[in-house]
């Protein structure tokens, strides 16, 4: 291949037109390493499928494509057995959740799927696990937060966490709207340092209310203390936070479970996926080219 003679017919810049009509990142490699060929069946080939994906889309619209992220790094933790983040459970569901609306896409009552020898072959392959997606999406708000109902522990733990939360943030309202401390109080605020609750006492006071110092303020004229009675407290809400952050470790955990059968179907499903993707981009492409030239 001639790579000067392709760079002067600014190949590449045709390449980057047709990589704005893809959506996943696998169809955007695809588009970008696309070359000319010089074997017949080949370019016969591509020329089918640009056919057939044009005449599809006619007849049923161009498929909806999510921005599909490379899984690679995800797959190599599932075959190390490693505990998958909610970003990667995520992802993963995303590619069946793509691959299940995509198998719906070409099963439409009015589409003769013969007519489409290539495409069949690609959606056909396609893997869809509805029940895997289902519970992913359930469990997972997005890619920092579990929900409650992940497990009847962690909404039981969580539960016990708020309730705590409002007990000792009642106890430290108490204080700095007393009539015998608010004199002592820099200002009537409840705020958290070193992962507990305190409240800022005016510096020339902090010996007036018994309990832990955790910061002083920069100019020095305000201590942020945890008074004694609300100390018991907080190392119950500590531990729960604790107990916490081990059951969403089990919940996530569980979740990665679900994917270990299907590392095959996941891998086949991200390359076939960027595969349509590519090949309806090029259709969309082409047909663009089309209602330009028809304007001269």
């Amino acid at each position: 291949m001639n790579y000067n003679c392709l760079k002067k017919l600014e190949f590449d810049k045709i390449l980057e037109m047709l990589n704005g009509f893809c959506f996943t990142n696998k169809g955007k490699e695809l588009s970008l390493n696309l070359m000319p060929s010089n074997q017949e069946k080949v370019v016969k080939d591509l020329l089918e499928e640009t056919r057939e994906a044009t005449n599809l889309s006619y007849r049923n619209g161009t498929p909806n494509f999510y921005d599909i992220f490379d899984i690679t790094l995800e797959l190599k933790k599932l075959k190390s057995n490693s505990t998958l983040s909610m970003k990667a459970l995520l992802n993963l569901a995303t590619i069946l959740k793509q691959a299940q609306e995509l198998k719906d896409y070409f099963k439409k009552d009015f589409l003769d799927v013969n007519e489409y020898h290539i495409l069949s072959n690609l959606f056909n392959n396609l893997y869809s696990n509805q029940e895997v997606c289902k519970k992913i999406f359930s469990c997972i708000l997005d890619e920092n937060t579990i929900e409650d109902t992940a497990s009847k522990n962690l909404s039981s733990i969580r539960k016990q966490k708020r309730n705590l939360e409002q007990d000792i943030k009642s106890n430290l309202n108490n204080i700095i709207h007393s009539s015998n401390y608010s004199k002592y109080i820099q200002e009537n605020v409840i705020t958290i340092r070193n992962d507990r609750f305190v409240i800022p006492v005016k510096e020339e006071y902090r010996t007036q209310i018994k309990g832990f110092i955790h910061d002083i303020s920069n100019a020095g004229s305000t201590v942020f203390i945890e008074p004694l009675s609300v100390f018991e407290m907080n190392n119950k809400l500590n531990a729960l936070k604790a107990e916490e952050e081990l059951e969403i470790e089990k919940i996530l955990q569980e979740l990665t479970n679900l994917f270990y059968p299907y590392q095959k179907e996941l891998e086949l499903d991200f390359e076939l996926i960027g595969k349509i993707d590519f090949i309806f981009a090029k259709a969309q492409f082409s047909r663009s080219l089309k209602r330009n030239y028809s304007y001269y």
